[in-house]
């Protein structure tokens, strides 16, 4: 996919954070405040919104985790919407470190409202077997992760 430079500039002007959306009162979910970002929990889904400036590592993803299984159960599969409304940085190892020790996520989508965001999407796509979407807007994130086959399974178990 070609994103043109136009169109991610205009993106930028529009970003939506999670709970000003549509979605967060069609999903009701519950709030998670970590020291590096706000996690929305729904039903079979995450959203997260992390601060400006932090760096991702691998002790913030295990604190994440560690809140997920407490609230979900550790058998459980999830999907995971990272709606980047502010810069930060991700180690791309993360991703590989979450596919070897957890079983967690069936997918992932990343929304990107700028060029340099998007770029170091398409870079972690390379990091996972997970499947992961690069997306424009929340809207198409969410509509993504609920058209999954292994979302609509995860819906018919629960």
């Amino acid at each position: 996919m070609n994103v043109s430079r136009d169109l991610l500039i205009l993106n930028s002007l529009i970003k939506m954070k999670f709970e000003k959306s549509l979605y967060f009162e069609k999903f009701s979910p519950k709030k998670l405040e970590l020291d590096f970002g706000i996690y929305y929990l729904c039903t079979n889904f995450f959203v997260g919104e992390l601060y400006e400036s932090v760096h991702v590592d691998w002790t913030k993803v295990e604190e994440l985790i560690s809140e997920l299984y407490a609230f979900y159960g550790e058998n459980t599969k999830l999907a995971y919407i990272s709606n980047r409304i502010n810069d930060y940085s991700v180690d791309p190892q993360n991703w590989v470190k979450v596919d070897k020790h957890y079983d967690l996520l069936v997918a992932s989508a990343i929304v990107a409202y700028n060029n340099s965001t998007y770029i170091n999407a398409s870079i972690e796509k390379n990091f996972t077997k997970m499947s992961i979407k690069r997306c424009l807007s929340l809207t198409e994130a969410i509509e993504w992760i609920e058209s999954l086959e292994e979302f609509n399974t995860l819906q018919k178990v629960l």
